[in-house]
């Protein structure tokens, strides 16, 4: 299954600018997308922006959007497109987020990006996080660069850390915060993960994942895409 969607953020940092209008030709126009870039971009020289998108703007606009912080300030990325479980969430210049299961698998056109996960085959996020009822631990392979560091094992452990509410849009969510603990030995590196789960299918509304070594990804979903369940 494949879609398409488009979106336009009102302030975006340099890096993560909306998709320009070639890949917008035949859908919904180019006017709106262009204006709302070189405003983002006149914003962008004069610092590091930070979206704080209202309901009624996310609602004015007929797209799927995820807000995406990270140290270098914050912007609202667009759904482009869904290949079974697995999302591709776009910003300009080749910026690509993809997630699978609420959690990050791949990235494009950052500083350095995260190339390929190798997951085990009983994958916790697979499952489903509000499943979760005793720490789990597992490994898996990551790939980054630049730096030609592929395969490198990394040891996880999931730990369900109780119900909390959440605000997204002046709307509370009852949700469970799970913890995933990093370590990768190779590269004297531990950090922790943090998702905020829906407890009734496993949705990730939140989550603050590291990607890479030093470089965090927070995302909120503002108008999310929900996988159909079975």
């Amino acid at each position: 299954m494949s879609t398409a969607h488009a979106a336009a953020a009102r302030t975006l940092p340099a890096w993560f600018l909306l998709l320009a209008c070639p890949l917008l030709l035949g859908l919904h126009g180019c006017s709106e997308l262009s204006r709302s870039s070189i405003k983002a971009m006149r914003l962008a020289v004069k610092g590091r922006p930070q979206v704080q998108p209202t309901a009624a703007e996310v609602a004015a606009k007929p797209y799927f959007q995820l807000q995406a912080t990270s140290p270098e300030g914050s912007a609202v990325l667009i759904l482009g497109n869904v290949d079974g479980g697995r999302q591709a969430w776009y910003g300009n210049h080749g910026v690509v987020v993809f997630i699978e299961h609420g959690r990050v698998v791949q990235t494009t056109g950052l500083g350095q990006d995260l190339d390929g996960v190798q997951l085990p085959a009983d994958d916790p996020f697979a499952r489903g996080l509000q499943t979760l009822t005793a720490p789990v631990s597992y490994r898996m392979g990551k790939d980054w660069s630049p730096g030609y560091r592929y395969g490198v094992p990394v040891d996880a452990t999931l730990t369900p850390a109780g119900r909390e509410q959440i605000t997204i849009l002046d709307q509370t969510h009852d949700v469970l915060r799970v913890d995933e603990q990093l370590d990768v030995p190779s590269l004297h590196y531990r950090v922790t993960n943090h998702y905020w789960v829906d407890p009734r299918d496993g949705f990730i509304w939140k989550s603050d994942q590291q990607v890479a070594p030093g470089l965090s990804l927070q995302l909120v979903q503002l108008r999310p895409y929900r996988e159909p369940q079975p």
